[in-house]
């Protein structure tokens, strides 16, 4: 399979070094331009020097940025036939991973950006991609359930589950035991990766569970729904720790700082920022004009990228 490749294209970038007082200790980098639909994902390279986006493009397309200059840095075009839908990046740095509503999951080099080989396994939309610590296993998850992959062999393990309720949301926790799962019926449930059994399941959400993300310690779960409200469980007990409702509509995305101090949620009315120990909210950050799609920080806990349905992406770096 030969994807076209284009590198070091020119693109717009709009450079604002103001320091907002929304973001505390960061500032507004870089406002990226390219993507001609709504920025549905968003990933770092381990190094953090890389940042990788999809979006909701007809011809699937992936692009490349540097993060410390803002500037495209490479661009894979028909990467699938429809949206890229989530990303993620091998713990080595070495492979990219994409997958799309086109049902499948495909595998680049992240440094040539050639096409390594697709996985196919899956009948519907591919919403969601996680791979172990250990880089290992990866996981997906999507309309039709849950797969893992032996992602050294590049072959199918197992399926967790089929067609149960649609999964909309996934994660790995960072010590690589446990996988969690949310659902479109509010129902989130985690599940022993080795051996492949639930070991909880709650209803979580009166809504479409839309994200999922682990405390770097693992033991925390925070969870997001189109109820627009935000959880905060202890993985031991199941207990709630903090219930966050001050988005005023569906909240999209969350992402967890790497400190494990700082929660980042998404949503229609902006980027939210809250002390994960308190609950606390923070900041919110409105530079984005339209609804906010994708969200995550850089491993190295220094820049917080945001993507959205006006195109854009923004990228907060601190001080």
């Amino acid at each position: 399979m030969s994807m076209p490749i284009a590198t070091h294209a020119a693109i717009e970038v709009q450079t604002n070094l103001k320091t907002t007082k929304n973001f505390a200790n960061y500032q507004l980098a870089y406002t990226l331009k390219g993507h001609s639909g709504t920025v549905k994902s968003l990933t770092f390279s381990p190094n953090s020097q890389i940042l990788v986006s999809g979006g909701a493009e007809n011809d699937g397309v992936i692009r490349l940025w540097s993060t410390k200059t803002g500037k495209r840095i490479g661009i894979i075009r028909k990467a699938h036939k429809t949206t890229v839908e989530s990303l993620a990046i091998s713990p080595d740095g070495k492979t990219l991973v994409s997958c799309s509503n086109d049902n499948t999951i495909n595998l680049w080099n992240l440094k040539t950006h050639n096409f390594n080989r697709s996985l196919l396994g899956h009948t519907s939309n591919v919403l969601s991609l996680a791979i172990t610590p250990d880089g290992k296993v990866l996981a997906s998850a999507g309309l039709d359930g849950i797969k893992l992959w032996d992602f050294i062999q590049q072959r199918p393990l197992a399926t967790l589950v089929r067609f149960d309720n649609l999964i909309s949301g996934m994660a790995i926790s960072p010590d690589g035991q446990i996988l969690v799962s949310g659902d479109n019926q509010g129902v989130i449930k985690m599940w022993d990766l080795n051996s492949g059994k639930v070991i909880r399941k709650v209803v979580a959400h009166t809504d479409i569970v839309s994200a999922v993300a682990f405390t770097p310690d693992s033991q925390t779960l925070v969870t997001a729904s189109r109820d627009r409200t935000i959880k905060i469980w202890k993985i031991n007990t199941g207990e709630i720790i903090h219930f966050l409702t001050d988005h005023n509509n569906w909240v999209n995305a969350i992402a967890i700082n790497p400190d494990g101090r700082t929660l980042a949620s998404a949503g229609r009315d902006g980027i939210k920022l809250w002390d994960l120990t308190t609950g606390k909210l923070l900041n919110t950050l409105n530079e984005h004009s339209d609804w906010v799609s994708a969200i995550t920080f850089s491993p190295d806990g220094k820049v917080l990228a945001s993507g959205s349905y006006d195109k854009k992406i923004k990228l907060w770096r601190s001080l």
